[in-house]
């Protein structure tokens, strides 16, 4: 009898930690529990624990958990802009877990949005969506998802089979990058509310593409301001060491494994056109390719008539495959020769030597991650171009380019003018460029428009 009683009373202390009086949470709004108490659950525990109606099994008590945010800070909610800092953050109701969806409201209770939470991160909420009746689960993945993919049929040329899907914000889905390269699908977590909802991506992606095979290349830093580490994982089928895509006439080899990004820089597909066609109004030019990486820009000028491309870059593997990219479309070894080394200085080394080209790509990796660093990436930027600058012929054109979010239009503008001006050159800018259409801007999010560049004409 003794064991008897002493089993019961473990059970009524495990019973005691799982129930709540609901008379002591009534008058707090974030627990709209008290509004939806089942009958069934009054008589389940009345039964079993003999308890007055007021006390409830703890998980049975629904709770709306919230991101308040502080008074005169939801402005820039009301004109859709997905992100809230956590400065503009006044309390959090409830215990949401990391990556989990919150209801956003104002301090006067106003509801705003529907937001994945990210306690670790500056952006501490990341809105999945503005509507109040849509809610965020399996089903709505696969419907942003499929959206995204059926407008991009419309802006990519049947031709072209590297494609990006899926731009983040851009298309109402924070945090999510994801890239097809022919048959292989490639995405990027990089945000904790992507990753809370992981399974449900792929799931998704695997019902909208069921026979490419699927890779993910979540190997970026950001994923450690999200307090999470980097992963790389196949999910799906079988993925090939290179994958062969076609733009615009011309066949490249992608790395999806190891590869920069997810493999290949999409967003660059109408600028590696520009060059082609530029190439193709001058007379067999004499190119040189900065930053190759594979080779794009050489390849697309090679494919315009180019007489000879310089490819430099200072990754030999790199080189390896634009080698490769080169045998692919059939172009002459005399045509293309690959530099190996820093691109600073050895522009410099040309300079002395007296090189000339008529042609100059400028595509440097992102010198600026932070406002902190933005007068030490503006003097990488003018060093570059005013390189560039002395050693392009009279009559040549200069494609140059900052992938750098922060960097301004403006500012690159002045930076670039500033050279010509250093290097005694007269340029005059012939066209603007920007990321490809897959890559789009929301009107909300201006921070989606990243890439810029210029086509110089110089004299």
């Amino acid at each position: 009898m003794h064991g008897q009683g002493a089993g019961h009373g473990q059970q009524g202390r495990q019973d005691a930690a799982r129930i709540f009086p609901v008379d002591a949470i009534r008058g707090f709004s974030y627990f709209s529990g008290q509004r939806r108490i089942r009958p069934h659950i009054r008589a389940r525990v009345r039964a079993r624990l003999n308890l007055p109606g007021s006390i409830l099994p703890f998980e049975d008590i629904i709770v709306d958990i919230q991101l308040i945010i502080s008074a005169g800070r939801e402005k820039s909610l009301l004109r859709r802009h997905p992100w809230i800092f956590s400065g503009a953050v006044a309390a959090v109701k409830g215990r949401p877990r990391p990556g989990q969806t919150v209801e956003v409201v104002s301090a006067s209770g106003q509801w705003l949005a529907r937001a994945a939470f990210s306690p670790k991160s500056q952006i501490q909420g990341r809105v999945w969506t503005f509507d109040p009746a849509e809610t965020v689960d399996e089903a709505f993945f696969l419907r942003r998802i499929g959206h995204a993919s059926q407008r991009r049929a419309a802006l990519i040329p049947a031709d072209c089979t590297g494609v990006r899907l899926i731009q983040s914000e851009s298309d109402a889905l924070p945090g999510l990058i994801v890239d097809r390269y022919a048959g292989v699908l490639v995405f990027q977590i990089l945000t904790m509310g992507c990753e809370f909802w992981r399974e449900a991506i792929i799931a998704a992606l695997r019902a909208l593409f069921p026979d490419d095979a699927i890779l993910e290349r979540s190997d970026v830093d950001v994923r450690a301001k999200e307090g999470l580490a980097e992963r790389v994982e196949v999910v799906h089928g079988q993925i090939p060491e290179q994958v062969a895509i076609r733009e615009n006439g011309v066949e490249y080899l992608v790395d999806v494994r190891a590869g920069h990004k997810t493999g290949f820089y999409l967003d660059q597909r109408d600028s590696r056109l520009a060059v082609a066609q530029a190439a193709r109004t001058m007379d067999r030019p004499r190119v040189l390719n900065c930053f190759c990486y594979t080779g794009g820009f050489g390849l697309a000028a090679l494919q315009g008539g180019a007489g000879h491309v310089t490819q430099l870059d200072a990754s030999a593997p790199a080189l390896a495959l634009a080698e490769r990219n080169r045998e692919l479309n059939g172009f002459a070894p005399e045509g293309m020769t690959t530099v190996c080394g820093d691109a600073f200085q050895i522009l410099r080394a040309w300079r002395k030597e007296e090189r000339q080209f008529d042609l100059i790509v400028l595509d440097p990796p992102k010198f600026v991650d932070s406002k902190a660093s933005l007068n030490r990436a503006a003097r990488g930027y003018k060093d570059v171009n005013l390189c560039a600058f002395r050693l392009l012929a009279p009559g040549g054109r200069l494609f140059t380019f900052s992938c750098s979010g922060l960097m301004e239009d403006g500012l690159f503008q002045k930076i670039v003018s500033d050279a010509a001006l250093d290097a005694g050159r007269t340029g005059r800018i012939v066209r603007r460029l920007t990321q490809a259409p897959d890559h789009p801007v929301d009107l909300a999010f201006p921070e989606g428009a990243y890439l810029k560049g210029l086509e110089v004409a110089v004299e």
